[in-house]
């Protein structure tokens, strides 16, 4: 799942989620039941603001829709610009590190 705010009716900004981020957010979501990985990302350029989700389970997703430790809409002042759900196919990563993402996805079933 990809969820992207655009920030420009906001009154936050980029800046201003990454103390979010640190206070909040990033050890909230590491006690998340069914999602294994999240990942935010930003554009302070076009304060574009996001996260990219990987569930165990469709299931797991829709157990956690919207995800409950999450104050970004509040914070926001509105919910999600775009959500994107896809079904992942591979995952790999740099090194041994690839071998915890082994198995992920359709085609390796």
């Amino acid at each position: 799942m990809i969820t992207v705010w655009d920030l420009a009716r906001s009154d936050q900004t980029v800046e201003g989620l990454r103390e979010y981020l640190r206070d909040y957010a990033v050890e909230a979501f590491s006690e998340l039941e069914g999602m294994r990985f999240k990942v935010w990302f930003a554009n302070p350029e076009n304060q574009t603001w996001g996260a990219v989700y990987l569930w165990e389970s469709a299931e797991a997703l829709t157990r956690n829709t919207p995800p409950k430790p999450s104050k970004a809409i509040e914070l926001i002042g509105y919910p999600p610009t775009s959500v994107s759900v896809f079904e992942v196919e591979a995952a790999t990563a740099p090194g041994d590190e690839w071998q915890a993402l082994a198995g992920i996805g359709n085609a390796m079933r």
